[in-house]
């Protein structure tokens, strides 16, 4: 029945492309959103290959319902799809505690929570590959997305622990980084209800041009997101842990290991010149 998937986030945008992709590459899958509404056409596309059900990551018994599900219906997962996110717009003295518990929670909380589900099929099948799609701001920062930052940078985290500890039962870990692409990520992004203008010199911008994303002919296509996630899906041997997905996340990540050189080696000179 070729591979069994379970991917988060898939009413629209990188979620949507990838379960198409797969689908249309043979694949089985449970496909995820808020409202099995919006996962209608995507299945109606694809009858008895596409399996959707809810999912709300900030919640325990949503989490375990839906592995219960693609187990019940698929047999098992042979791969995992953390792809589920939301951005919170704000500078960090803008962000309450409630607006980052619920930002961590999604992009954070809930992919833990299933990879932890997930992990015992896996191992009891000898073989597994969870994806967690960061984003080039789990390796670098812009203003105002102090909170999303957060969130990606901790995901990274998780995962580079995780693959560790995955390896010795035939579990890959992949961190995805995606750049730019056209989706609804900058539209449906909420703001901080707190305001202070102080910031809106910095910040302003950074929001403006997120808002735009999914109109600039710059952005890259989720067509081709799919394109290249199927390929490290079925690539041979190791891969590496963290992998840019788009030309221009290589840009920025490239400015980001420069910067990263730099502030490392004054670091180096500043303590060794007080030591």
């Amino acid at each position: 029945m070729g591979r069994r998937w379970l991917v988060t986030g898939c009413s629209s945008g990188l979620g949507h492309a990838l379960a198409t992709a797969a689908a249309r590459a043979g694949d089985h899958l449970v496909v995820t959103a808020r409202k099995t509404a919006d996962l209608e056409e995507l299945a109606a596309a694809w009858p008895g290959r596409i399996l959707p059900v809810p999912l709300e990551l900030r919640d325990a018994a949503s989490c375990e319902e839906a592995v219960r599900f693609a187990t019940d219906r698929l047999g098992g997962v042979d791969i995992l799809v953390n792809n589920a996110a939301v951005g919170l717009f704000g500078a960090v003295e803008e962000v309450s505690d409630t607006e980052l518990r619920d930002q961590l929670e999604t992009l954070v909380v809930g992919p833990w929570r299933l990879t932890r589900l997930v992990l015992p099929l896996m191992r009891a099948q000898g073989h597994g590959h969870i994806l967690n799609v960061s984003s080039v701001v789990g390796r670098m920062a812009f203003p105002g997305l102090a909170a999303y930052v957060a969130g990606k940078h901790a995901l990274e985290g998780m995962s580079q622990a995780l693959a560790i500890e995955a390896a010795p039962h035939h579990i890959r870990v992949t961190v995805l980084e995606p750049g730019m692409f056209a989706t609804r990520y900058g539209t449906s992004m909420a703001e901080t209800r707190h305001r202070v203008p102080a910031y809106d010199g910095t910040n302003r911008e950074m929001l403006e041009g997120a808002r735009g994303l999914a109109d600039s002919p710059e952005t890259g296509r989720p067509e081709d997101f799919a394109a290249q996630v199927l390929a490290i899906v079925a690539a041979d041997g190791p891969t590496p842990l963290r992998i840019p997905v788009g030309d221009d996340a290589y840009g920025y990540l490239d400015a980001a290991e420069d910067a990263y050189r730099e502030e490392y080696a004054a670091a180096r000179a500043l303590t060794r010149g007080t030591a």
